[in-house]
Parts: structure tokens; C-alpha cells; sequence
């Protein structure tokens, strides 16, 4: 007999909490908040054509970008929802130069929640799909409300991270480090439902590679030499496709669907890269690494970082991990130079 049951997200996130007797339920509670933010902002996007709230807000937020009207209305979603609950003792955001602590109106709690709440909205006036990323720590200091230290902690010790895509569809993918599982949005019954259980990066004979090579004349050597590679093909004919969206989240989720590898090195005009650690990278590299897959910085690991402060940057190579390892060992070939030969750079 064909089974039809529907899993909610919220169905799933109590199930996978009786999983683990010593939960308590705040931290399925979180989850469930982050979803209902979600399906806010997955709203406004899709009415972003219709009402006022398309281009800029005239500022730029501490990365000195300039601030999208989406932005600011989803950073203040995820704050609204997230700020009374009694759940956590203090967010940080990527449009936000200082950690956020719960203001003192407001119970405190245990948790720290990580966001970037709209990644690439640069592109909504263009129809492409953007997201939002997320991830959650447990507070490690005294501090009731949270301090700086509470935030800067490295990837390897989150215990959830997950992104949403709007897109064609609203999908939430997220994992609690025991599988990666996907969501899509049922707008008839404003609903999250499991449609992607699961989820492994799949070990594909053709898979894409993702990588903006309008810059490849400032990577490292290595850098280039790895895509070169994949533009002729493997030791063992495996075929190669290019793919680049240039939205994080977009290109991020196909490589979790699809398989291959995903890239923004650091070049010559970001020696450090331009990905931040804590918001984009770290997060997506503990579901990549649930999913069976890696994400390094081309050295080590990016979930072994260390963070020393809020907005720091990456370069950030993710997904299959013979693709990465390969990375890696061409990075590592070429030397330890960070940027691209002098004479290699565009006059």
C-alpha cells in the first residue's frame, strides 16, 4: 500500500526530538520559530512585485553593501520572531555590525542564533532565487544575555544549521547533525512539508561545478589550475558541466541536490575571500558535511575555524568531497601564495 501520510516540519521536529531523551523542547522550538519566520519572508518575496518594497533602502550595512528594502524586512522577521521567546540569550546578523543580546523586557535563554536573513537580494528584482541562512549554538559563557565570545565559536560545535530558498518554491533544508532533511511549502495550507528526506550529495557521473570565472585572472595558481581541470575532464573521462547562479543559497542547493562542488576563492582583491564565516559558510558546510560531503577554505576544514570576530571572511570551496579534496591537493601544489601572480592581473 502506497504510503500518503504528510510530514510537517513541525511533525518532524518532535519526532526527531524523541530521538534524544534529554531534549527539552526549546531547541525544537527554535526550529519551528525559524520556520514561521520563513514562511513571512517567503511571502513578502513573492508579493515583492507587487508592492514597495523593491530596490534600495538608501544605506549600507557593515560590509559597506548596499541595503535592500527585502533586507531590512527580513531581518526585522527573524528578530520579531525570535527576540520574546524566552529561548535564546542573543542573535547576530550579517547586516548587523554587533551581536544582538535579548533585551532585558524579555526572558533569556540558552541558545545563540546565527542568520543571514536575506542572502543575495540583490537579485529579487531580477526573479532570481535567493535565501535565507541560519544556525544555532549553545551559549558557552555566564553572561545572561550573551557576549561576543558566545558568538565566536567555530562550526564544528553548532548543533543545527539550515537555509531557506525562495524560489520556484519556498524549501527549508536543515540539519541537527543526524541527517540533512528538505522542506518545501505548501502555499494551500501554509505548510512546510517534507518532500527531500535524507538528503546525501549525490556521487553523480555528470556534475556541475559553480564558480564565478570573471575573476579567475586574480585566483591563487592552484585555484586555476583545479578548474582547468575540471574543464578538461577527470583521470577517468567524468564529464563536467559549469552552473553559477552568483546567489549563494541557489547555487549551494543545487550542489546539495546534484552533486559537484561550489567555489568563491580568495583573489587578488579579497586575499581573505568574500564569503563570510559565520553567516554563509559555517552553516552551510555543517549540512554539507551531514550530507556526506565537505567544505574547506582550501587549507582546512571550514568548520575547524576559529572565528575572531563577527564579519570575518572565507574562501569557501563545498560539496562533494573528492571534489574538495581535489581542491585542495591543486591548491596545495601551487604553493602557499593567497592571490594570483602580479603579472597575471588585468591592466
Amino acid at each position: 500500500m502506497t504510503d500518503t501520510h504528510i510530514v510537517t516540519i513541525a511533525r518532524h521536529i518532535i519526532d526527531e526530538e524523541r530521538r534524544h531523551p534529554e531534549a527539552r523542547g526549546t531547541f525544537s522550538d527554535i526550529l519551528t520559530d525559524i520556520a514561521l519566520a520563513a514562511k513571512v519572508i517567503s511571502r513578502q518575496v513573492n508579493m515583492a512585485g507587487l508592492v514597495d518594497i523593491l530596490g534600495g533602502a538608501g544605506r549600507r550595512n557593515v560590509q559597506g553593501e548596499a541595503v535592500q528594502k527585502l533586507d531590512e524586512f527580513a531581518q526585522e522577521v527573524i528578530y520579531r520572531a525570535m527576540d520574546h521567546t524566552g529561548y535564546l540569550c542573543c542573535m547576530v546578523s550579517e547586516e548587523l555590525e554587533d551581536f544582538i543580546p535579548i533585551p532585558d523586557k524579555f526572558p533569556a535563554g540558552e541558545y545563540v542564533l546565527v542568520f543571514d536573513p536575506l542572502d543575495g537580494s540583490s537579485n529579487i528584482d531580477v526573479n532570481v532565487s535567493i535565501g535565507t541562512i541560519f544556525s544555532v549554538y549553545k551559549k558557552i559563557t555566564d553572561q545572561e544575555r550573551g557576549s561576543l565570545r558566545d558568538c565566536l565559536q567555530p562550526g564544528r560545535d553548532q548543533l543545527a544549521a539550515g537555509y531557506v530558498v525562495y524560489g520556484s518554491s519556498t524549501m527549508m533544508v536543515y540539519t541537527s547533525g543526524s541527517g540533512v532533511h528538505g522542506f518545501t511549502l505548501d502555499p494551500s495550507i501554509g505548510e512546510f512539508i517534507l518532500s527531500h528526506p535524507n538528503i546525501r550529495i549525490p556521487a553523480a557521473r555528470l556534475r556541475p561545478y559553480s564558480v564565478n570565472e570573471g575573476y579567475a585572472l586574480r585566483w591563487d595558481p592552484g585555484v586555476r589550475k583545479f578548474v582547468q581541470h575540471l574543464k578538461s575532464g577527470l583521470e577517468s573521462g567524468e564529464a563536467f558541466s559549469s552552473r553559477y547562479i552568483g546567489s549563494l543559497v541557489a547555487d549551494f542547493h543545487r550542489t546539495l541536490l546534484r552533486g559537484g562542488i561550489f567555489l568563491y576563492p580568495a583573489d587578488a582583491n579579497n586575499p581573505s575571500g568574500k564569503l563570510r564565516l559565520l553567516y554563509e559558510a559555517s552553516p552551510l558546510a555543517m549540512i554539507a558535511e551531514a550530507a556526506g560531503g565537505r567544505a574547506s577554505d582550501g587549507r582546512r576544514d571550514i568548520v575547524d575555524i576559529q572565528p575572531t570576530e563577527l564579519h570575518q571572511r572565507t574562501p569557501l570551496f563545498i560539496g562533494s568531497t573528492d571534489l574538495v579534496d581535489l581542491a585542495e591537493s591543486h591548491i596545495a601544489s601551487a604553493g602557499d601564495s593567497d592571490v594570483a601572480l602580479a603579472d597575471d592581473q588585468p591592466k
